[in-house]
């Protein structure tokens, strides 16, 4: 692992050795997750492809200074906006997906990462489209994995968002201890229970994000603005756009996944950017990493003028 600042904040990273292939791989997790969510999936493409991982600003091992100024472009936000229930701007709050891609392209910028792939997982795939919208010369296509939307639903929304901020009050320290509390985070939003090791993580990403960010992302990215603007970010990006579904996804549900791609002229001409893997749940990069890891492999190289082997 190593760090680097960006405004402001340091970020945990990791970055595998160069390959042939010109372009790295970069993979943004989602909420209340972290940058080692990737490995077995980044380890089964590192001998193709540089890969990148990092933690988001307030997740994992990126954690903020309390008596760090948070600036962005040179404007200075104020913590208490994440109380705002709608943004005009997307840039008005630390805890926008717009805001985060910021970090997002100035981590490329300072690692001198001029040509991509953004490989986004639920949050993180709304974070990828963003950060492609902002330096499109820097990217060559994006893959979002359980990751969709676009349609706003009131009453659900304010559900979740309800249900969300009742779960992030529940973290003591001691709750790692609490006996099989690891059976839980096992079945959570999954298909069939995860290893017992990714369980315990789960946990500890749960308890150590910080909560400003960690209410902040929940609250910034459900707002029916930012759910509005999908569709149309969506619509305007020309790198291709690809989406990786889990069939049984109960969290992001397909339709909405193929909702979303709708909108690139890509579904519209050939409709093969949604691909859906069957028996997968909402965290398809633990549950099928063989099955991601191939997609991604097989979506890259259709892009590119190198082979494997060459």
């Amino acid at each position: 692992m190593a760090t680097i600042e960006i405004l402001g904040v340091p970020h945990a990273y990791e970055l595998t050795a160069p390959t042939s292939y010109p372009h790295t791989l970069v993979f943004v997790h989602g909420w209340l997750n972290s940058r080692g969510y990737w490995q077995p999936v980044i380890s089964r493409l590192s001998g193709d492809f540089q890969c990148l991982s990092y933690d988001l600003r307030g997740f994992g091992q990126s954690q903020p200074n309390k008596y760090t100024d948070f600036i962005h472009q040179g404007v200075s936000f104020e913590l208490s906006s994440i109380q705002r229930s709608d943004f005009a701007n997307p840039f008005e709050s630390l805890y926008t997906p717009a805001a985060y891609a910021q970090d997002l392209t100035a981590l490329l910028e300072q690692l001198n990462i001029t040509s991509a792939w953004l490989v986004g997982h639920s949050l993180g795939g709304t974070i990828a489209l963003w950060g492609t919208a902002q330096k499109p010369e820097r990217i060559r296509g994006v893959i979002c994995i359980n990751s969709g939307g676009g349609i706003y639903l009131k009453e659900a929304f304010e559900q979740f968002r309800l249900a969300g901020q009742r779960f992030l009050q529940i973290r003591p320290r001691w709750l790692s201890q609490v006996p099989l509390i690891d059976l839980l985070f096992s079945r959570a939003s999954v298909v069939r229970p995860l290893e017992r090791y990714w369980a315990r993580q789960r946990i500890v990403d749960f308890i150590n994000a910080d909560p400003e960010a960690a209410l902040g992302t929940l609250l910034d990215s459900t707002t029916e603005d930012e759910i509005n603007r999908l569709p149309q970010l969506v619509a305007q990006l020309k790198q291709p756009i690809y989406f990786i579904a889990g069939a049984q996804d109960k969290v992001m549900e397909p339709k909405y996944v193929r909702h979303l791609a709708s909108f690139h002229p890509l579904f519209q001409y050939s409709g093969n950017n949604v691909i859906e893997i069957p028996g997968c749940g909402h965290l398809a990069m633990l549950e099928k990493p063989d099955a991601v890891a191939d997609h991604i492999r097989s979506i890259v190289f259709k892009h590119s003028e190198i082979k494997v082997g060459d």
